[in-house]
């Protein structure tokens, strides 16, 4: 139920779902000019701030930038990576592909064939409410992985976790019966902070791997040092900021959340 109502009621707390709701009120209200009029403004103003490239850049930044990388990352007993890079083999699809989010598998792949751990953790399984699928996001992962060179025998799947904290709830019992208590933790840059503190409170010492960054060092300083014409032009709506705005919410509101639920 807890899945269900969050993934129901999350809409309605970003950008587009708040600027919908106050267009509504606004309709309503449209015997009181003023109020109608104030509800639309806020609605584009919303809208305006939340799509622009100085915010949504400086708000990706304030989550991806907690964990950057290590120039020589640690090695481990163990890789963990998440589940929300893939797509399953669904027709017209012949076989699992990725998403924005499949560097998460592909750096995976890259710490083994680097000698970073011999064992590949793989974890994500399917929300209930969606319905029987064909694989779950394990499962897709393990496939990519065999595709890229990581042997069947390194990979282990946990197939039952439908979001972060049960991500991490289950992947520590697997780490515990197994012994291990560091891994490598390959996850978005973005959804980095949150699953740190997750496998933490579970016991788990984690070496952050993030990656699939939205902002890297350079695009950050080429906004920054940009002619004033170009910083105009990022003050202009897109579809792209406002989804990455959209994504990085997603997190600040999981953590809080999570928070309240005594999970982190």
């Amino acid at each position: 139920m807890f899945v269900f109502l969050s993934k129901l009621l999350a809409p309605f707390l970003y950008p587009l779902g708040m600027a919908l709701i106050l267009l509504a009120l606004s309709l309503i209200l449209q015997k009181h000019p003023r109020w109608r009029n104030l509800l639309a403004g806020l609605a584009l103003g919303i809208l305006l701030i939340a799509s622009n490239r100085w915010v949504a850049t400086a708000l990706a930044r304030s989550l991806e930038w907690q964990y950057l990388p290590e120039s020589s990352l640690s090695s481990a007993p163990a890789i963990v990576v998440l589940g929300g890079g893939t797509e399953p083999a669904i027709p017209p699809r012949n076989q699992p592909e990725v998403n924005s989010a499949g560097d998460r598998v592909l750096y995976a792949a890259t710490l083994y064939r680097q000698g970073k751990a011999p064992l590949v953790i793989v974890s994500g399984g399917n929300v209930e409410f969606r319905g029987e699928q064909p694989s779950t996001p394990a499962s897709d992962m393990r496939r990519l992985l065999e595709m890229l060179g990581v042997p069947s025998e390194a990979i282990l799947e946990e197939s039952r976790s439908q979001n972060t904290y049960e991500n991490a709830l289950y992947c520590a019992n697997l780490l515990k019966e197994r012994n291990i208590h560091r891994v490598i933790l390959v996850t978005s840059a973005l959804h980095m902070p949150r699953s740190v503190k997750l496998f933490e409170k579970q016991g788990v010492e984690v070496i952050p791997a993030p990656a699939d960054f939205a902002v890297p060092f350079q695009e950050w300083e080429e906004l920054r040092q940009s002619p004033l014409p170009a910083q105009i032009i990022a003050l202009l709506p897109s579809s792209s900021n406002l989804q990455l705005t959209t994504n990085v919410l997603h997190e600040y509101i999981g953590i809080v959340v999570y928070w309240l639920r005594g999970w982190l």
